[in-house]
């Protein structure tokens, strides 16, 4: 019982909020089936070698477990802030369909050629929560005519899916975001467009 709470509370606090339900519903999947093939595991071991083998065999990997978890510890969310910070919704001229998509965001940043490096390295950060959030693509475009020129482009299926983009920003995101937007050149804020998938008429 003490090993099955202390699983279930760093699967509840490992995963941001938006996604919790569906964690701890792979958390119960993989848990409960193990126990089924556990059981089915161990009969059979008892069945050919006996109980007491089964048992002694079960407390031996009981304490090799014990000692990898000591070079393999559990990650947690620890040093991470998973609360919930969302953005605002995208400023357009139409509002587009909730399924209309796929959607093409774009942020243009200016930033010191001399500082690329870093930049592009925090820039890996904005890259996971992005895709983690929904995003089906990402990358990275320097401008060949203005190498101080770039452009952050992700792909979502839809613009409901981008929507929901802003809702599951949390205060870890923020942190990332403003790591890499610290390079940003002027007084403005990084430009950001939204551009629609166009649909052949029917």
């Amino acid at each position: 019982m003490t090993v099955m709470s202390s699983f279930t509370l760093a699967a509840q606090t490992a995963v941001p909020e938006w996604v919790r339900a569906r964690a701890i519903a792979i958390f119960l999947l993989v848990f409960q089936g193990g126990m089924a093939a556990g059981s089915v595991l161990w009969g059979a071991v008892a069945a050919r070698a006996g109980v007491t083998v089964a048992l002694e065999v079960a407390a031996a990997m009981l304490i090799a477990g014990l000692a990898m978890s000591l070079r393999w510890r559990l990650r947690t969310a620890e040093g991470v802030d998973l609360t919930p910070s969302p953005i605002s919704e995208p400023v357009v001229a139409f509002t587009p369909e909730a399924d209309g998509g796929p959607v093409m965001v774009q942020v243009e940043y200016r930033i010191d050629p001399h500082r690329a490096d870093d930049f592009v390295e925090a820039m890996q950060s904005v890259k996971r929560f992005r895709r983690r959030d929904g995003a089906m693509r990402w990358a990275l475009f320097n401008d060949a005519a203005d190498p101080a020129r770039y452009f952050e482009t992700y792909v979502v299926e839809s613009w409901a899916e981008h929507l929901r983009q802003h809702d599951r920003m949390t205060r870890g995101d923020r942190v990332d975001q403003d790591r890499a937007r610290v390079f940003h050149l002027g007084d403005e804020a990084p430009r950001v467009t939204h551009s629609i998938g166009v649909r052949r008429p029917t």
